[in-house]
């Protein structure tokens, strides 16, 4: 599942807009569907929730993203791919991001550790054989981890863009900076689980070789005040599959 975080992280751009999208008990719940043979097959479900997390000096606000595939797909290829980022509740700064990835036989932990004043990131890496490797990396103004570049995606106010206009921006992913892309596409109405909605249709591109094919890489973003995102399409050069909203709960607005 690192690639659908990956994919709607690419769309968040560098703002300093004041949340008013997220609330501190929200649930979002998705099912991922993958082209197998042919077929769109459900294989996974995605879940986004925010807390509040108090300590000593502040109250953070939780960003949790978990991903693990249904338990018949289990004995193919097994996920429980956990993503949180601690952020300010008022802007969505990031100031601490884990990264647990459990993918068949593939494992890794992150940790990054953010200083905005100096405009650095520590990293923990450990992997399954317990090598841990501490390293530091410079970063730009704005740059984001990939949890928190896509909640920061919800605060951009797409009344007042252009059909048609592109915006770049940054995120760190495995310590590199990748720039990336996106282009609004105007407005579109859809049906989903959770109803009819009217939406903003956004598509993106990168300066990575995992994004394929024009207009191939799309999102749509309830057009009301949550912004909250139902339904996705992705193209990468292993497939393709889409992401479909299954419930929400604890919305802002």
């Amino acid at each position: 599942m690192r690639i659908i975080l990956f994919l709607f992280a690419l769309f968040s751009i560098t703002i300093s807009a004041q949340n008013t999208a997220i609330g501190t008990n929200e649930k979002l719940v998705y099912t991922a569907s993958y082209n197998m043979s042919g077929i769109l097959t459900d294989i996974a479900q995605v879940t986004m929730q925010t807390s509040p997390v108090k300590t000593s000096k502040a109250t953070l606000l939780r960003l949790k993203c978990t991903a693990a595939t249904f338990s018949k797909w289990d004995n193919f290829f097994k996920i429980r791919d956990l993503y949180e980022s601690y952020v300010s509740p008022k802007t969505l700064t990031p100031y601490l991001y884990n990264r647990d990835i459990n993918e068949g036989s593939y494992y890794k932990a992150m940790k990054y550790t953010f200083s905005h004043k100096t405009k650095t990131v520590k990293s923990v890496q450990t992997k399954r054989n317990n090598n841990v490797e501490n390293k530091s990396n410079s970063i730009g103004n704005g740059t984001k981890d990939i949890v928190s570049t896509l909640y920061n995606i919800r605060l951009f106010d797409f009344e007042n863009m252009s059909k048609g206009q592109r915006q770049s921006f940054t995120i760190i992913f495995d310590r590199k900076e990748t720039k990336a892309q996106f282009t609004y596409l105007g407005k579109e109405t859809i049906s989903t689980a959770i109803g009819k909605k009217e939406c903003y249709k956004l598509a993106i591109g990168s300066s990575e070789s995992i994004l394929q094919g024009s207009n191939s890489n799309l999102l749509w973003l309830t057009a009301d005040a949550n912004k909250i995102i139902v339904y996705g399409k992705f193209k990468i050069p292993v497939g393709n599959g889409e992401l479909k909203i299954k419930s929400a709960s604890g919305l802002k607005n």
